[in-house]
């Protein structure tokens, strides 16, 4: 039912917003707080390996002490452990996870929020990985086979971020052939960097290169970025990693975030249209009203549909005042049934950075 997606994507996008950057060579998160990682993937392991350790390094990069307050687990079955004494300027404490690993076999991906002196919302690191009941072949692991080295998908999530950082991860490749190869990455994005760029991986094993997406004032919302792997000069099809990027108000005070914009939509921010034939063209109209007490802006939209698009770009809205936002939609390769179409507004306001427009209806 759409009112059902409509909550699982609500809960799905809370959860993603949650997430700070991802793993990477010491990330600032701000206010004199760094860590050399948000994200540990465990990759696959299998149930017989018994509870399984990871730790982050946090580092006080202020002028001040800093101390870390707590770290909640979001479930039982992960124990932590942290640096309990404050960091004095230039020091670092550890956080310590250990998952049990007992769930069954499933992929597995687990939250601490971390309450830190210097943060005004707990930073949340992430612990994930997959478990499997039984030792499965390289083939298995890693199904997206390009000659001899195969990948476990072709298109990553990178994740959220914000204007002047940016997200990392590893990647994992398998050479599922007899002999060493050599991978090179050509034609990489220029907002990508693969480390190392050039791997050699031996005959049924595996290889990670971190990637490093950065965030650019150009590339607002859902963006791709692209390597293409070659092996022996022969080049395959790209790998793509995806992220979403929003305005950073990390710099603002209180008061600058309170007097931001501040967009309402009337009647709702969700259309309804009754029940049209596929192929039928829909329009549907919002009304963006700025309560706040500086221009409203909207970066982009994004469309999880390719037959929506915007009539018109949507204004520059001053305080008070109002704009229309009209969507058209052409529902030719819809599903039949319930069906819903999600528009994303990346904006400049504080308060809603992420402004989620949507149009329900029944595709006959």
């Amino acid at each position: 039912m759409v009112m059902k997606r409509l909550l699982t994507y609500i809960s799905a996008t809370m959860a993603a917003l949650s997430l700070c950057l991802c793993a990477a060579a010491q990330e600032k998160i701000g206010n004199g707080v760094e860590i050399d990682r948000t994200v540990y993937n465990f990759g696959d392991v299998y149930l017989s390996a018994g509870p399984l350790e990871c730790s982050f390094t946090v580092k006080n990069t202020s002028s001040a002490p800093i101390a870390i307050y707590s770290v909640v687990s979001s479930c039982g079955c992960t124990n932590v452990d942290w640096t309990r004494e404050p960091l004095q300027p230039g020091k670092t404490g550890k956080i310590t996870a250990t998952y049990s690993n007992d769930e069954g076999p499933y992929p597995f991906d687990k939250s601490l929020s971390v309450y830190i002196s210097s943060l005004q919302k707990p930073l949340v690191l992430r612990i994930r990985g997959v478990a499997h009941e039984r030792e499965m072949a390289l083939e298995e692991r890693f199904p997206e086979a390009m000659g001899p080295i195969a990948f476990k998908t072709l298109s990553t999530n990178g994740g959220n971020m914000e204007q002047g950082n940016f997200r990392s991860d590893e990647i994992e490749i398998a050479n599922i052939s007899k002999k060493t190869v050599k991978v090179d990455f050509k034609k990489i994005s220029p907002e990508l960097t693969i480390t190392p760029s050039t791997i050699t991986i031996p005959a049924k094993k595996t290889a990670k290169v971190k990637y490093t997406v950065k965030a650019s004032r150009e590339n607002w919302g859902k963006t791709w970025v692209y390597a293409t792997p070659s092996v022996a000069g022969v080049e395959y099809s790209p790998i793509g990693i995806w992220t979403i990027t929003k305005e950073n108000f990390s710099n603002l005070t209180k008061e600058q975030k309170d007097n931001g914009s501040r967009p309402v939509v009337t009647p709702s921010t969700t259309y309804s249209f009754s029940k049209v034939k596929a192929g039928k063209k829909v329009q549907a109209t919002f009304t963006i009203k700025n309560t706040g007490k500086t221009d409203f802006e909207v970066y982009k939209a994004d469309f999880d549909f390719e037959g929506a698009t915007l009539a018109s770009p949507i204004p520059v809205i001053k305080p008070g005042q109002k704009a229309t936002v009209t969507i058209n939609l052409d529902t030719t390769g819809m599903a039949p049934g319930e069906g819903l179409v999600i528009v994303r507004l990346i904006t400049n306001s504080p308060s809603r950075p992420l402004l989620d427009l949507f149009l329900a209806g029944w595709i006959d």
